[in-house]
């Protein structure tokens, strides 16, 4: 199995009057929806894989029993399994914003180092 870089993510929730634009949140409203009862998230970013001629890296989120995968660079959730629509929008968003960090991670992940193990 391909080896997977984890993460523990914390603040996903939606942040009051967040619109959908390039302007990240101030540290000061994402600090404010951790306190507010935000959930720990698990995320494992897949080595890069090439699909039709495209490369792409694929990045899970799991939280208990609820699972969805996306794919990067699209940032788009493929496979859902109990986030609700406004969770999986929120995902997405976040794949968006944290694109350049999820492709650094996928480049980073040695395919034969992991066998070696």
């Amino acid at each position: 199995m391909a080896e997977q870089k984890k993460h523990r993510l914390v603040g996903l929730k939606k942040l009051e009057g967040e619109k959908k634009t390039d302007q990240k949140p101030s540290l000061e409203e994402t600090l404010e929806s951790v306190r507010e009862g935000a959930r720990e998230l698990t995320m494992s970013v897949s080595a890069i894989c090439e699909r039709d001629g495209k490369k792409l890296a694929y990045v899970t989120f799991t939280d208990g029993n609820k699972k969805a995968e996306g794919e990067i660079p699209e940032c788009v959730i493929t496979v859902n399994e109990g986030f609700t629509d406004d969770e999986v929008s929120q995902l997405q968003d976040y794949m968006q914003r944290e694109l350049p960090m999820l492709k650094k991670t996928a480049a980073g992940i040695r395919l034969f180092d992991a066998f070696r193990k």
